[in-house]
């Protein structure tokens, strides 16, 4: 058994509480056998009744009754019974015993050591007798702590100290095994503990983590074989375009092929950029008052000219509302929201923008009267290169990544971003605190 362990520590700790509160218990007993209150302990009781007894044998019977109440009473206790006078004297054998008496009146309260013996005395209320019990070497811890009875109890008492122990720390110890298979690799090690106390309050807030955690890895895995999908096109569509520019024919078509790949992989590397960026520190983020609807109004000008390429109109309706944050960082993912829309707007519809607050948040809702996208996509529509259609980044030129940096830049701001069929089209909300 190891000292260091918190089971060790903690069984330890419980046996020694047990040890000295019977040991206290017995020598505040001890201290206390000869109080004079109403009260007395048992020991003070017992005296009490012996030096009764024995007052009634002397002056009933004689010295010779008072040996046989004497003698009954080492039988019984294994300890010297002494009866004297007032001043001391033994009425047994007339032997003068006045240092006991002194030694009554000094320590009332407490055993007293003559001649290699411990010694209890007890006086009358009138005076007149003393009766002592003197014992021999190891006598009185027998007649006064009862070891026999003690030691049961603390066996007792041990056992409950080692099974509290057991229950306190193989939780621990379960939560430490599982921790120990979370840092090897097993991203799936849950620990198993339900107790509703403090320990079990560990052991969930530690799944959480963990759950959390795995799907963090899961995400980045996804993430790099997306990133790794996403540039293997480019690059291959730049090798085949560049081979064919050096065979020399149609050298201008193909220099165009080179240029549109090349422009493809420079967007793709930019948002990647700001999905960093989106997902960087927290207190590194410049703060700052920034008029939201000066900033919507601005983002919707600038995507008219898009929309009426696209045969479709936008339009905005903000009220004055001022928020707290990275204004760069809000106008990107503002913008990945509108453009988006602009996007997938059929057309001769409008994308419509509304900025509202209230309760102390303020919401920015963009619809389009597009298709909308599946009910089960709406919970991923934010996740970094995720496409409701496989084809749909050749046929727009995105590459999945603009409502994933919107929705990262909104959480960096403690907002929330969702999206839901409006039947037709698709409505995106953004939640924002003033």
């Amino acid at each position: 058994m190891k000292l260091n362990t918190v089971f060790t520590k903690t069984l330890l700790w419980f046996f020694g509480t047990v040890v000295l509160t019977i040991a206290a218990v017995t020598i505040a007993t001890a201290i206390n056998f000869n109080s004079g209150g109403r009260r007395p302990g048992p020991v003070g009781s017992l005296l009490r009744l012996q030096l009764s007894e024995a007052r009634h044998a002397y002056e009933t019977g004689g010295p010779e009754e008072l040996r046989r109440t004497l003698q009954r009473f080492e039988d019984v206790t294994q300890a010297e019974g002494v009866l004297t006078d007032g001043a001391g004297r033994n009425l047994l054998t007339g032997e003068d015993r006045s240092d006991l008496v002194q030694a009554i009146r000094e320590q009332s309260r407490v055993p007293f050591f003559r001649r290699n013996r411990t010694v209890v005395g007890r006086r009358s209320a009138d005076g007149e007798y003393n009766f002592f019990v003197l014992f021999e070497g190891g006598n009185v811890v027998a007649w006064f702590f009862q070891p026999e009875s003690y030691l049961a109890i603390l066996a007792a008492l041990s056992l409950l100290c080692y099974g509290f122990a057991r229950y306190l720390t193989n939780p621990v110890r379960e939560l430490q095994r599982v921790v120990d298979c979370f840092g090897r690799g097993d991203f799936s090690a849950r620990a198993r503990v339900s107790r509703g106390d403090e320990i079990g309050h560990l052991a969930g807030a530690f799944n959480v983590m963990a759950q959390r955690i795995q799907l963090l890895m899961a995400a980045e895995r996804r993430l790099l074989l997306d990133i790794s999908h996403e540039l293997r096109s480019p690059l291959a569509r730049l090798s085949v375009a560049i081979e064919l520019a050096r065979m020399g024919e149609d050298v201008p078509s193909h220099l165009d092929r080179i240029q549109k790949e090349a422009d493809r992989l420079n967007t793709l590397v930019g948002e990647l950029l700001q999905v960093t960026r989106a997902e960087g520190d927290a207190s590194r983020l410049r703060s700052q008052s920034v008029p939201l609807d000066e900033l919507v109004t601005n983002i919707v000008e600038d995507g008219k000219i898009e929309a009426e390429a696209r045969g479709s109109g936008i339009f905005v309706n903000a009220a004055p509302v001022t928020v707290a944050g990275d204004a760069e960082l809000l106008r990107r993912a503002v913008e990945n929201v509108v453009r988006n829309a602009i996007r997938y707007s059929p057309v001769g519809n409008n994308v419509e923008v509304t900025l509202t607050s209230g309760n102390g948040r303020a919401c920015i809702e963009v619809r389009d009267y597009g298709p909308g996208v599946p009910e089960e996509s709406l919970t991923r529509l934010f996740d970094a290169f995720y496409r409701v259609e496989t084809d749909r980044g050749r046929a727009s030129g995105g590459v999945g990544l603009g409502l994933a940096i919107a929705r990262r830049a909104i959480e960096l701001h403690q907002g929330s971003v969702t999206a839901q069929n409006a039947h037709p089209g698709l409505r995106v909300s953004i939640d924002l605190p003033i």
